[in-house]
């Protein structure tokens, strides 16, 4: 329907405009907040921006949860500055989306009212440290892989939002990378805590790239508006290919029976995940979905009285009654 409603859009716009904006495309130019854009180019980049943005924030909640019980100080300050950087970039992406002519207070109510989406795999638990790690490890090593090339991207908001955005990714994906490492080289038992995250967060981190190409309904579209850079199905056997051999060294076993060496194809052959529970989830009934959203809400009222606040001293110093600083 989505696909629908874009092309039905950009029929009805003039034909040398949607012309002459798909040679500034072809030519790699930026497109600014102050040129002329299709539609359907505004309302795709509104809803990437605005469900990277969520995805930031909400991101925050299943690492937050282990600030107070992380094992060494060192630890707590380390996941302290990853939820404070995650909150950062949600600021950048919601500023690069307002500048598409939609409100922040926008984006939010869509998520709240389940118009826009966030990234499937925040709606899985982390159960224990070893799931810190590997959300470090694999969700961030996954956002990376989908993010990098969004510094090329043809908005040229969100290409330098996500320039600052990704140097701090690099270093959530270190981070959690470091404490898998310590616990994988640890105990027994912290070793098999590492191996039981990495079980159950590799299907979900292969989800996040979106479906396989062939369901997918944004990528075309998107592609030729070098909004995406890279197809779904390319970045996630780069992510595979990157991460296998980082198992490997840290004597982990990926949970796949079919993972192979192609020589032929000079990659990694993998199960596919199940994308019935990819969709599931997406849908609102994975694991987490509703504590998730619910924070979300209780969050959004808990804020109303700032807002009103903000907003009531924003109007006295536009009409003059606010003594000045």
């Amino acid at each position: 329907m989505y696909a629908q409603m874009v092309k039905s859009e950009a029929t009805q716009e003039d034909p040398a405009k949607l012309a002459a904006f798909q040679s500034r495309i072809d030519a790699d130019e930026k497109i600014e907040p102050k040129d002329w854009m299709p539609e359907g180019y505004r309302k795709t980049l509104i809803r990437q921006i605005g469900q990277h943005a969520h995805s930031e924030i909400v991101g925050q909640l299943p690492e937050a949860n282990w600030i107070t019980r992380a094992p060494t100080l060192e630890r707590k300050a380390i996941l302290l500055a990853k939820v404070q950087d995650e909150a950062g970039h949600g600021l950048y992406l919601y500023c690069a989306a307002e500048t598409l002519g939609v409100s922040r207070d926008e984006i939010t109510e869509m998520l709240l009212d389940g118009r826009m989406k966030y990234s499937s795999i925040f709606n899985y638990p982390t159960l224990n440290w070893a799931d810190v790690g590997a959300v470090g490890w694999l969700v961030d090593g996954a956002a990376i892989m989908n993010q990098v090339p969004l510094q090329r991207t043809s908005y040229g908001p969100y290409s330098r939002a996500m320039i600052r955005i990704c140097k701090e990714e690099s270093f959530h994906q270190r981070q959690g990378y470091d404490a898998i490492r310590k616990m994988a080289g640890g105990t027994p038992d912290q070793k098999r805590m590492a191996q039981d995250a990495l079980n159950r967060f590799w299907y979900p981190s292969l989800m996040m790239f979106g479906p396989s190409d062939k369901d997918s309904v944004h990528s075309t579209q998107s592609m030729k508006w070098k909004i995406k850079m890279n197809t779904n199905d390319e970045l996630r056997q780069k992510f595979v290919d990157q991460t296998v051999p980082q198992a490997e060294y840290l004597g982990l076993t990926i949970p796949d029976p079919k993972l192979n060496w192609n020589d032929d194809r000079g990659h990694y052959d993998f199960s596919e995940p199940d994308w019935s529970e990819f969709f599931d989830v997406i849908s609102g009934n994975g694991p987490c979905n509703t504590d998730r959203l619910a924070a979300r809400n209780q969050a959004w009222d808990d804020g109303k009285w700032v807002r009103a606040g903000l907003m009531a001293h924003a109007e006295k110093k536009r009409s003059g009654t606010v003594a000045a600083e």
